[in-house]
């Protein structure tokens, strides 16, 4: 029994990351998850009590093996700046990822203030993991510099998924060469 509710959950949370891909937060609905999945609706709520809940878990879910993606992207390269431009271009390549789409979809204020706070700590680790390469290229409050130069690409995410009338290349290489601008100093 517990196998097959484990595998249900499952089954919802790859449809909801599918809905969100595929037409955003207004997709993302209980009778949509039950069409999805061939659940009754009143089954969805037996797994998630809101929308938000979903939103939460998927985030709880997605979120550190998307961190993780950026983490390997960064590793890859030696130098601060590398690292730098990985950590931003592994995060604008990552937007079209249902993965990503699941973590951004939904406003903060739709989810309760626990979800807020979990998701808040994951981007904080995020955010973390550039402070040390920030430091090395002489940045003075290096953790600002990471919050900010994750403003900066928190901004580039937005503009490519409002479908900008920038291609996503041209954003992507905007935010990376702003990023390196404003970290060199």
């Amino acid at each position: 029994m517990a196998e097959h509710r484990s595998m249900q959950r499952a089954a919802l949370l790859d449809a909801a990351r599918s809905l969100l891909s595929e037409g955003g937060t207004e997709a993302l609905t209980f009778p949509a998850l039950a069409e999805r999945t061939g659940l009754a609706r009143s089954s969805v709520y037996e797994y998630f009590r809101s929308r938000a809940a979903v939103v939460e878990e998927l985030c709880q879910v997605d979120f550190p093996v998307w961190a993780a993606e950026v983490e390997a992207a960064m590793a890859a390269v030696e130098r601060p700046e590398g690292k730098v431009e990985a950590y931003v271009r592994k995060q604008l390549e990552l937007v079209g990822d249902r993965r990503h789409r699941a973590v951004v979809a939904i406003s903060a204020s739709e989810l309760d203030a626990g979800a807020r706070e979990k998701i808040r700590a994951a981007h904080g680790g995020l955010v973390a993991m550039i402070v040390d390469a920030l430091a090395e290229l002489g940045q003075a409050e290096p953790r600002l510099g990471a919050m900010l130069l994750q403003g900066v690409v928190d901004s580039a995410v937005r503009r490519i998924e409002l479908g900008a009338a920038e291609d996503p290349a041209v954003i992507t290489e905007a935010a990376v060469g702003l990023a390196l601008r404003g970290v060199r100093g």
